[in-house]
């Protein structure tokens, strides 16, 4: 009961699609619509397939100098696989809201922003559990560092230098260092003191009263009198009454010199009613965000006028009235919700737990028959041949299936749990999709070579995301010649759906075997070494 029970700052997945990875969000309200039903007002996160490749390279870069950065080694020695499976426990936190139905959750998981004091085996060793430390934005396609971040270790650390001791010479820069402003063992008392705030005030709301600016804003004498008890009165005062080394007759005359009376405005003053509701707007959307604040709403404020506002703007009683406002908002909201397990048959499957094949719909919509090609075939992900449950994986002229522990880690991860990927491709930044690796198993199967992205050839970049180039082995090459009439791999290259007869292959070369036994073939390499075509490109 307590697993399906969802509250307002769970992460949760929500399906959108059968074929497709889950939606990965945080809860921020549940609120009952008119028909009865329950909407979830959710933040997203995006998983790297989700981004692209341009921002996935700026992405790997940032944890690169992180890394570098960090005193302690972050990233450990990983295995390929668990590299490879990292990437899919990485998100990407947005400022997005969207409204989803609540019937759509599918179960709970755990997102935290990276610990850089934490191993990141710490995450795989969990399921479900996800990490976050860039923020990106979906309608600037832009990636930054989350402000949130929460810095630990040494190196944040302040150095304390060593007390010195009598009569040493102190050789710092005086005007960098704090200066006294106040002290409690003056030759006043506090009732003296306290007089000369009275007088302060008194002043201060004098001084709003000659001022037409300040008459405007305040227009009774409470209003002033409120204003002029502030604390940038009082902050005045008793600097004054500081400097004049505790005379009151002195600091009085201060206070009003021949000009007429001293007035000290704070933010609150300053501000007009206007940048006051753009200020409310502002932080409405964007939370203590006083940076995204000052550059969307308020340019022309500088960010420590705006965090000075903040901090005043929270004594007032608009903000008391707003959030009694909020507060009776949330009371009418649904605190959780209950949503039963999701046990509805998948479209996606296959075959039932008796093996027998059966007609479905594929995962991109098509429907066909899992005919006996299906039956002997492995699984995408990790190659095993037997499972108590098939899902259809890819385009369905491929016929490809993954078994039911792989299919649902790609529900959730949104990957394949086994790397497709050469360490060539490695250098690559992109994520290794489900389109790449159905055609990454089909050129396998066509060629018997490793396919690879063309990483290294300036028009590369200009290709498609679909583009690739095939790295062809020895033995391919050997059967390019010696299998001229049954390998005709033009041919084949423009039908790569038919797959390829390879007993035919295997025959003609054992023919042939014979023939060239004494004279053995030499292999050409057409392909310049990556080392040449960087040093020619400079």
């Amino acid at each position: 009961m307590a697993a399906n029970m969802y509250r307002v700052g769970d992460y949760v997945y929500f399906e959108n699609s059968s074929s497709n990875p889950y939606l990965i969000r945080r809860i921020e309200e549940l609120n009952k619509t008119a028909n009865g039903n329950v909407e979830a007002k959710v933040v997203c996160f995006y998983r790297r397939r989700d981004i692209s490749n341009s921002l996935i390279m700026l992405a790997d870069k940032h944890a690169k100098e992180v890394e570098e950065e960090s005193e302690t080694t972050i990233e450990v020695d990983l295995t390929d696989k668990q590299k490879h499976q990292l990437k899919h426990r990485e998100l990407f936190l947005s400022r997005q809201y969207e409204s989803l139905p609540a019937t759509h959750i599918r179960g709970k998981c755990s997102v935290a922003l990276l610990n850089e004091t934490e191993s990141v085996l710490s995450y795989l060793e969990k399921e479900d559990t996800f990490f976050y430390s860039l923020v990106y934005d979906p309608s600037l396609k832009t990636l930054l560092a989350d402000k949130g971040e929460i810095r630990v270790g040494p190196r944040y650390q302040a150095d304390v230098p060593d007390m010195l001791a009598e009569g040493e010479l102190d050789d710092r820069e005086q005007a960098k260092l704090e200066v006294k402003v106040w002290d409690p063992d003056s030759p006043l008392t506090d009732r003296q003191i306290d007089q000369f705030l009275v007088v302060a005030r008194a002043v201060g709301t004098f001084a709003r009263a000659l001022d037409c600016s300040s008459s405007v804003r305040q227009p009774s004498l409470h209003m002033s009198a409120a204003a002029a008890s502030r604390d940038i009165t009082l902050f005045h005062a008793m600097d004054t009454l500081h400097k004049h080394n505790y005379d009151l007759s002195s600091a009085i005359s201060v206070l009003v010199p021949l000009g007429g009376p001293v007035l000290c405005r704070d933010e609150m003053e300053e501000w007009s009613a206007s940048e006051a509701s753009l200020f409310e707007e502002a932080l409405e959307k964007y939370g203590k965000d006083f940076n995204d604040i000052r550059q969307d709403f308020l340019p022309w404020k500088s960010l420590t006028s705006i965090i000075e506002y903040y901090y005043m703007w929270k004594t007032t009683d608009r903000y008391v009235q707003q959030k009694r406002l909020k507060a009776a908002e949330a009371e009418s909201k649904l605190k959780q919700v209950y949503i039963p397990t999701y046990n509805k048959p998948n479209p996606n499957q296959i075959s039932s737990n008796n093996g027998k094949p059966a007609a479905v719909n594929g995962a991109m919509g098509a429907s066909y028959q899992a005919q006996a090609p299906l039956i002997g075939r492995a699984c995408e992900s990790c190659y095993t041949p037997q499972s108590h449950q098939w899902y259809s994986w890819g385009p369905p002229n491929m016929q490809c299936r993954l078994c039911a522990s792989c299919w649902i880690y790609w529900k959730k991860y949104g990957g394949l749990k086994m790397p497709t990927q050469t360490d060539d491709d490695k250098l690559s930044s992109s994520q290794p999709t489900e389109e790449s690796h159905v055609r990454t198993h089909m050129s396998r199967q066509a060629t018997q070579g490793t396919p690879v992205r063309n990483t290294g050839s300036p028009k590369s970049a200009v290709k498609t995301r679909q583009a690739f180039f095939l790295h062809t082995t020895c033995w391919t090459k050997l059967a390019r010649q010696v299998c001229k009439n049954t390998l005709r791999l033009r041919q084949a290259a423009r039908r790569p759906f038919v797959p390829i007869n390879c007993a035919a292959i295997k025959a003609e070369y054992a023919d042939r075997h014979c023939e060239l036994a004494g004279n053995p073939l030499k292999i050409k390499s057409t392909r310049k070494p990556l080392s040449c075509i960087i040093g020619y490109l400079g």
